[in-house]
């Protein structure tokens, strides 16, 4: 017997058989998970959201206090001494 044909002959058995009882609320259930699902990434989006835009409020107060744009000043040479 080939691999195709045990493949055949073992979904034709699978096919024979009577279909599992399935619960009468599932739909429902699955329907309230996948609200909980839906409710619980909107509040994680929100949440990395706000944390997002409160960092980046906190980068520009920092900018705005300590300045860190200007150039630092240029070294200057040792003074000439027995010239």
């Amino acid at each position: 017997m080939s691999g195709t044909d045990r493949k055949e002959s073992e979904v034709r058995r699978m096919m024979q058989v009577p279909a599992p009882v399935v619960p009468a609320d599932l739909g429902a259930r699955a329907a309230a998970r996948g609200g909980r699902l839906l409710r619980r990434h909107r509040a994680l989006r929100r949440a990395c959201w706000g944390l997002l835009l409160a960092v980046l409020l906190a980068l520009a107060v920092w900018a705005l206090l300590t300045e860190p744009w200007p150039a630092p000043p240029a070294p200057t040479s040792p003074p000439v001494v027995g010239f």
